[in-house]
């Protein structure tokens, strides 16, 4: 029960802001102008995920998502998470007959 409502307001956390960065910044803003908007040194992560983990997980990984609208990363997040939540649902009992008839 608890680990379902966990995922639910994760999920609401990333819907509301998947449809706050479609809303706030400039029509078209890809995650990679996104980060650099907000600091983020891409190059010196560029090199971290290259460094340890090769340049095919950069090129077909981090790339495609870079390139991304700024707000699609945290929609599919919470999508993810709502499915989570919905899955980790307890089972509903079903209702107990009374022995009447109607």
């Amino acid at each position: 029960m608890i680990l379902s409502r966990t995922f639910t307001v994760i999920a609401a956390c990333l819907l509301v802001a998947s449809f706050a960065l479609l809303v706030l910044p400039p029509d078209g803003m890809s995650l990679a102008q996104g980060l650099s908007a907000l600091g983020h040194d891409l190059p010196a992560f560029r090199e971290f995920v290259v460094a340890t983990m090769g340049s095919g997980v950069w090129l077909h990984v981090f790339v495609p998502l870079l390139v991304r609208p700024v707000w699609l990363l945290p929609l599919s997040l919470g999508l993810i998470a709502a499915g989570v939540a919905a899955s980790t649902l307890p089972l509903a009992e079903s209702p107990r007959r009374t022995g009447r008839r109607l």
